[in-house]
């Protein structure tokens, strides 16, 4: 009989799987794919952003904005950091306190494989899961055969990313068990603009400029890039997170003044306003904008003018069309409903035995290694648990 089955050997399946054999529970794990942590490969432009130094619950997007506190809590950073230099993996601190391998996102599949190898965790790869039922115990049918179990952990993650073998099983696994499940869509994903808009602003497809984007009530100042189909970069993938069908973001491109502190600064310039701009503004950009007056010296423009004219650029709304969907989605939005879980343990609240960690369940993190941080603390939470 094999105490805890875990399906996935992504981020969390593996750490969670770890961390319950290492309390002297007989593990296995069950992956789709012919090797484990295909995502953990090419994330963090492939040297793995694996988490971020400040990490809170206010960082992540969930039906129950506070359900991933207590895990959060109780497996920080910190110690995941401390698990990544016992094995003496170098690491550094990029922006905003993005912790990334200094060498390459393998050493830390390597790290979560050692971790299961020295607690007999048995890994098997190629092998898919067809379905789980439950009597006394769990049955899980897979296209090896079939396996019974005292636990099951869905680690299967969301639909992000099809190349790299991202299935609905975990869905569906919850719809069989009736849970309830928040809509599944994109999420931290590039954004589609309108013809008219790509007729104007296409041209400058590649260029990128540091950007506070505001969507409804919360701004991030990141670089925006646009595309040949619309925006990028991580200050619009951020705000996907929590963009809704048919609302509009907000653009400030001269995010380091307002504009009494820009006006101050150069009011008695006789340099022209588009001069001036240059200094902090691809001039492309500029021109693309289309502003009225922006060729007068700043000393002939007026007070009124001036911020008419700035106002363009402090408050550029632009009406998304879509997104590019889960192939170039970096993580999925929704999941299995944070309701039917125990915040404390990630355990079914109405199926004992059976947990949820990680993408598949609806928490989701920004841009920077958040996610990775909920796979680890969701993963604890849940090995700590099994029994």
């Amino acid at each position: 009989m094999i105490d805890v089955l875990v399906l996935g050997a992504g981020a969390a399946g593996l750490f969670c799987a770890s961390v319950a054999a290492s309390r002297g529970l007989k593990v296995v794990v069950l992956e789709h794919n012919s090797k484990s942590g295909k995502k953990i490969r090419i994330s963090g432009g492939g040297r793995c952003n694996f988490t971020n130094h400040e990490v809170s619950h206010k960082n992540f997007l969930s039906n129950n904005p506070n359900f991933a506190r207590s895990a959060l809590v109780r497996y920080q950073p910190k110690n995941f950091i401390q698990l990544v230099e016992s094995y003496g993996i170098a690491w550094h601190e990029k922006t905003l306190g993005q912790l990334f391998c200094d060498n390459s996102a393998q050493q830390i599949i390597d790290m979560l494989e050692a971790e299961c190898n020295k607690h007999e965790v048995q890994i098997q790869h190629s092998v898919a899961v067809l379905s789980v039922t439950k009597t006394d115990v769990y049955s899980v049918n897979t296209t090896s055969g079939t396996l019974e179990c005292r636990n099951v952990v869905v680690a299967t993650g969301g639909l992000s990313i099809p190349p790299l073998g991202a299935t609905n099983a975990g869905y569906l696994i919850a719809e069989h068990f009736n849970l309830n499940i928040i809509k599944p869509e994109p999420a931290l994903v590039p954004l589609l603009c309108s013809k008219a808009f790509m007729k104007q602003f296409g041209e400058l497809a590649g260029q990128s400029f540091l950007t506070r984007v505001t969507v409804g009530n919360i701004s991030f100042l990141e670089n925006v890039l646009i595309t040949h189909r619309g925006l990028s970069g991580p200050a619009i993938l951020q705000a996907s997170l929590y963009l809704v069908t048919n609302q509009s973001i907000t653009m400030d491109i001269l995010p380091a003044y307002t504009i009494d502190e820009l006006y101050e600064k150069v009011s008695l310039s006789k340099k022209t306003v588009r001069s001036v701009l240059n200094e902090y503004l691809p001039s492309r950009l500029i021109s693309a904008l289309n502003v009225n007056t922006i060729d007068k010296p700043c000393n002939a423009v007026g007070k009124k003018a001036f911020f008419e004219i700035i106002e363009n650029f402090k408050s550029w709304v632009v009406q998304p069309v879509g997104n590019e969907g889960f192939e170039k989605a970096e993580v999925t939005r929704g999941g299995v409903s944070t309701d039917e879980l125990s915040s404390k343990t990630l355990e079914c609240r109405e199926v004992s035995g059976l947990y949820f960690i990680g993408e598949v369940v609806d928490v989701t993190g920004w841009l920077g290694g958040y996610n990775f941080q909920w796979a680890w603390s969701s993963a604890i939470a849940a090995g700590l648990s099994v029994t």
